[in-house]
């Protein structure tokens, strides 16, 4: 049964009537998922497809399984700090499958000098706390109908 919030979110999110497919990730050793479990429900709500990965990923873990379910997105969620450590990682590694056209959202407590930092690596945004739900599905959307 859909949730009664999908129709607040306005469906529009596929491509040429293809779900837009978001991974969900914890990477690291952060045990706080209740933030991502909220994207990844508010996500599935609003009409894409999501696959959670759960807690403690690491990066070739991240990046394998969007090689496997051959998403659009990967969306971290990060709140140990080790954004710094774990980004430019998973960055490299989506490089080196030839992944370059997967659009990387990071969440969490991020600093905004590190934040810049993330979007130099190829981030394509960073959503720190008190990002509404809608500015993030909306970013979404936008950004892969935009690569379509």
């Amino acid at each position: 049964m859909r949730s009664p919030l999908a129709r607040f979110y306005n469906l529009d999110s596929t491509t040429m009537g293809i779900p837009i497919r978001v991974l969900v990730a914890k990477p690291g050793l952060d045990g706080h998922d209740r933030g991502a479990k909220v994207i990844a429900r508010a996500l599935r709500d609003a009409g894409m497809e999501v696959i959670y990965t759960g807690l403690r990923q690491t990066p070739e873990m991240i990046v394998n399984a969007a090689l496997q379910e051959d998403v659009q997105v990967i969306g971290l969620s990060i709140l140990s700090g080790a954004h710094n450590a774990i980004v430019p990682r998973l960055m490299e590694l989506l490089r080196e499958k030839g992944m370059t056209d997967v659009l990387v959202v990071v969440g969490g407590i991020i600093p905004d000098e590190d934040a810049a930092e993330l979007k130099k690596l190829g981030v394509a945004e960073v959503f720190q706390p008190g990002a509404s739900l809608e500015k993030i599905i909306q970013f979404i959307r936008d950004s892969v109908k935009q690569a379509a």
